[in-house]
């Protein structure tokens, strides 16, 4: 070989090896730590989706800061010990700037912990417990979707105005975010009494036969109000299950956190008459005007020939809000990014949102539907038009309060407020 020849091998084998090529931008890495199996696998495919919608038109539109976003994924499948080894790798061996995800607040709630101790944002989706934002929250972690206290807190208003004085039940999934969730509803409708029952199912393990013998409980308990604290496929087996025992119209059935993945899964005569809270559908951007959920809602529609869910828009609101911070810090650090969040409103697939600066909760309007009857929801060209808006709340009356909060941090024994960032 000559010496020429040997010259431009080395230089071929030097242009393959560099990265990045003259003019390319190094890419951004977020993580994403979704359920794509398990127990709530339907709403973790919807977050997937949508997440995958937002970065190509994050890309579109020039990247972050000039750089383009790549998305990294891990299976958490529900599981908190599955969920520590995927952060961990996600931040330490991926080198993600930013986390988000969830479906089950166990998991969320884990993530944030180590999120926290590293230094990187963490945004849950789908994470109902209060704790997440409460005796749990921390100064690196965000929630873009509602709370259990805001979903009890507008039920509240439709069941106290229709059941007042009746005979409650909860069937409720045996972790962080089914406690909270009874106890949100329980104080709101005034059935805290030991006559209003409860059976407890295990999570994330639960069997047929589990949700089985809680529903023979209930129905022994004759109540008026039959409450499934469930979720994702849990919700799914046990709402079928009250169509094949026979609990009838008679029972007002109340699913405190519903979803279109949910009531898909279940079906238009299971669901029918079904009460519950959302803090957003696909239906309610065209019901009231919201221009950005609309352009959503199409998009996706377009692109997966289905309507996206809750899951859906918070993954794909957290992509766009997380770029907006970190152009506003002119920054990819993880506190400059925390601080440009802190007290922002925005405005994206509904009205107003404002990321509450002393417990990072997006506080917004939140809203009690009932699932159509059957024959209306398959009118719909994607049999999806299960929602029937009963009334709302806005973000401030339905949140919890500062002193409220602080109690609940008090009663765990944390601190008054997060954590300081570093500098501060």
């Amino acid at each position: 070989m000559g010496p020429i020849t040997r010259c431009l091998l080395a230089v071929l084998c030097t242009t393959a090896w560099a990265a990045p090529a003259a003019g390319a931008a190094e890419p951004v890495r977020v993580g994403m730590n979704y359920p794509k199996t398990g127990p709530y696998a339907t709403q973790g495919l919807d977050q997937y989706r949508a997440a995958q919608l937002a970065i190509e038109e994050i890309n579109a539109a020039g990247g972050i800061l000039g750089r383009p976003v790549e998305l990294v994924w891990r299976d958490s499948q529900s599981k908190v010990d599955v969920t520590r080894r995927n952060v961990e790798e996600l931040i330490d061996e991926e080198g993600v700037k930013m986390l988000f995800g969830g479906s089950a607040s166990s998991v969320a709630i884990a993530a944030g912990e180590i999120a926290q101790q590293r230094g990187v944002p963490f945004f849950g989706t789908l994470t109902y417990s209060t704790d997440t934002t409460g005796k749990d929250g921390h100064r690196f972690v965000f929630r873009e979707c509602y709370d259990s206290w805001m979903a009890a807190k507008v039920l509240a208003v439709y069941l106290n105005a229709r059941f007042p004085k009746k005979r409650y039940y909860y069937i409720t999934a045996d972790y962080t975010w089914g406690w909270t969730t009874e106890r949100s509803l329980r104080v709101l409708t005034d059935t805290a009494g030991a006559e209003h029952g409860r059976a407890l199912t295990p999570f994330p393990t639960a069997s047929a036969a589990d949700f089985h013998g809680a529903l023979q409980k209930a129905k022994a308990a004759d109540p008026d109000v039959l409450v499934l604290v469930l979720f994702g496929q849990d919700m799914v087996s046990a709402i079928k299950m009250t169509e094949a025992m026979g609990f009838g119209k008679k029972v007002q059935i109340v699913v405190p956190n519903l979803t279109l993945g949910m009531a898909e899964d279940a079906g238009p005569e299971a669901m029918a008459g079904v009460v519950g809270a959302l803090p957003w559908a696909w239906n309610i951007p065209v019901k009231y005007g919201y221009e950005g959920g609309k352009r959503f809602v199409e998009a996706f529609a377009k692109r997966y020939e289905r309507y996206p869910c809750t899951s859906g828009a918070s993954a794909y609101t957290i992509l766009w809000e997380y770029k907006d911070a970190v152009e506003r810090a002119k920054s990819f650090d993880g506190a400059a990014v925390v601080r440009a969040l802190e007290g922002h409103a925005y405005t994206r697939l509904k009205d107003r949102q404002v990321w509450r600066e002393f417990d990072h909760q997006s506080v917004q309007r939140v809203w009690a539907v009932r699932c159509r009857p059957a024959a209306e929801v398959l009118k719909d060209k994607y049999r999806q038009d299960y929602f029937e808006v009963l009334g709302s709340l806005p973000g401030e009356e339905a949140a919890v309060g500062f002193a409220q909060w602080k109690a609940q941090r008090a009663a765990a024994g944390k601190a008054p407020e997060l954590e300081k960032l570093p500098g501060e």
